[in-house]
């Protein structure tokens, strides 16, 4: 059994995990999810603000220090859909390596394959449609987890996330005008069914669309005004697409104070959470799915087992594996 430290950078969010893992099972240790917005502007400038690198950096040294005492083994660090789209990235990677971590800005599709790995394990012999709602894109896979292990037939990676949809189109007025929101939607459903249509035959007939992300997690808690947050209440639960309907609309009609104000949802989300909404409803209708399963083991899952595998010197159960640091 090895404990390993996981760090992922997300649009809106940077993660920490440290578990112990044998295998493919995972024991969740300790999860931390401080919002640090490193998506700031990217859509718009195509560079990561200095202000957005800063956060990151002092989150990731108290993520480091935490590691550390926690007795993990050694830590590996992934960035997505932000790292991607900016051209300054490795500013940022080089200030990451300067704490003793190998930064990795990781494509979609491995985006997506560590998220259905983490994901799939609740759901064996099952074929399923993975949805990762993040910041700035939607990771979609489609696949099952069994016995002889995994087998992932269509991987994808969408430019559809709360940040992006809200900085593109929600952020004029506060709220935004109905129009506004109207093109919010055009959008996300004319990037999801392009990218169904990319997967053809491929995509086949999933039984269940399981999402993960904060957009979804966050409309759970604050459909059931959840104070303080409820994984176990979270995870694999099941909403309507007429229960995201019923949301947005409630979202849609208050201004950011007000949303942060509402029980189940962190302050610094608020802004951005309506956009996930609009995403969420369009991904079920794209997909043609009314119901969703929400699923609280995501991409640190995937990620934790990959590095205890390049730690062990094991084959990785999907063609990637990070680049792992020791901590001393």
């Amino acid at each position: 059994m090895h404990r390993v430290a996981v760090i992922d950078i997300g649009t809106v969010t940077c993660r920490l995990a440290i578990a112990d893992v044998e295998g493919t099972q995972v024991i969740r240790l300790g999860k931390q999810s401080t919002i640090c917005n490193l998506g700031q502007d990217v859509d718009k400038t195509g560079r990561l603000a200095q202000e957005a690198m800063e956060r990151v950096f002092a989150c990731v040294k108290g993520y480091v220090d935490e590691a550390k005492k926690s007795g993990a083994q050694a830590a590996c660090c992934t960035l997505t859909s932000a790292a991607r789209d900016a051209e300054n990235s490795p500013e940022l990677g080089a200030a990451l390596a300067s704490l003793g971590l190998d930064p990795i800005v990781i494509p979609g599709e491995i985006e997506g394959s560590l998220t259905f790995l983490g994901v799939s394990r609740d759901f064996p012999g099952k074929r399923i449609l993975v949805a990762d709602n993040g910041g700035g894109s939607t990771e979609l896979a489609v696949g099952s987890f069994n016995k002889d292990g995994l087998a992932l037939s269509w991987v994808y990676s969408a430019n559809v996330g709360c940040r992006r949809l809200t900085e593109r189109f929600l952020s004029r007025q506060d709220p935004p005008s109905a129009d506004d929101l109207a093109r919010a939607h055009d959008c996300a459903g004319k990037l999801f069914s392009e990218a169904l249509e990319k997967a053809g035959e491929k995509l086949g007939k999933p039984e269940k669309l399981v999402v993960t992300g904060g957009t979804v997690t966050t409309l759970v808690a604050v459909d059931a005004e959840l104070d303080p947050y409820d994984p176990a209440y979270v995870h694999l639960h099941e909403l309507s697409r007429a229960d995201v309907q019923a949301l947005e609309k409630k979202l849609a009609t208050l201004d950011v104070k007000s949303r942060a104000a509402l029980p189940g949802i962190q302050p610094k989300r608020a802004p951005v959470i309506l956009g996930g909404a609009v995403a969420i409803d369009e991904l079920m209708k794209q997909t043609g799915f009314d119901t969703l399963t929400v699923s609280e083991s995501d991409l640190l899952f995937g990620l934790s087992i990959v590095a205890a595998a390049a730690l062990a010197g094991t084959q990785s159960p999907i063609v990637w594996k990070p680049t792992m640091r020791p901590l001393a």
